[in-house]
């Protein structure tokens, strides 16, 4: 597996605004007062992830350099009218159990998620959740869980547009020879994840 490469790290608000700024095509002063959903990033030890919440659930969860970003981030603004900055409730705890997720003293997460998808990526994205920390699906084993044995390529579209990592797990799939396939936040960082969660046991808490 290739070593980990450089990515991009904040170390002040400024420096995140400028970076949320770039990614949406907007200036560093254009984010609005009073929006409904706030941006905000969290630290990890796989590096910095953008998060997006309202003051009920978590939209958006992206490590910052992964190239559908600005495309997700558009998406959510026009939806609900502009993205400012902050840091709501839901992701002050998505950090905390983040943070005890990657210091490997929990794999349970009980953030609240509203991602934006259509009802079939909606169910793999539940299915997802459901496969146990330390455990691996195939994508044929997914479509078969939520009873679409014939939607395998459905089913991986689905995995790859999940706009929440790591709290849906899509790095859990894996092709079924074994092998990683591909993971929008780049196979290391999947087979990181993947080892990282071999330390839990299943239904740890």
């Amino acid at each position: 597996m290739n070593d980990k490469p450089r990515y991009e790290e904040f170390d002040s608000p400024g420096a995140f605004r400028r970076t949320l700024a770039r990614l949406m095509g907007v200036g560093p002063d254009s984010f609005p007062a009073g929006a409904r959903l706030m941006a905000d990033w969290i630290d990890t030890s796989l590096g910095p992830m953008v998060a997006v919440a309202d003051d009920r659930a978590l939209h958006l969860l992206e490590f910052v350099e992964r190239k559908i970003l600005p495309a997700e981030l558009k998406r959510l603004e026009a939806s609900f009218g502009g993205i400012g900055l902050g840091r709501p409730d839901v992701v002050a705890l998505a950090a905390e159990e983040l943070g005890a997720f990657f210091a490997g003293r929990s794999a349970r997460f009980t953030v609240p998620l509203a991602p934006s998808g259509a009802d079939f990526a909606q169910r793999v994205w539940q299915a997802l959740r459901d496969i146990p920390a330390g455990e691996t699906r195939s994508y044929t084993e997914v479509a078969a869980q939520i009873g679409r044995p014939d939607a395998v390529r459905a089913v991986a579209r689905a995995n790859g547009a999940n706009p929440i990592a790591v709290l849906i797990p899509c790095h859990r799939v894996i092709g079924a020879d074994g092998s990683l396939t591909g993971y929008g936040g780049g196979l290391w960082r999947k087979q990181r994840l993947i080892d990282l969660e071999r330390g839990y046991a299943v239904g740890l808490s």
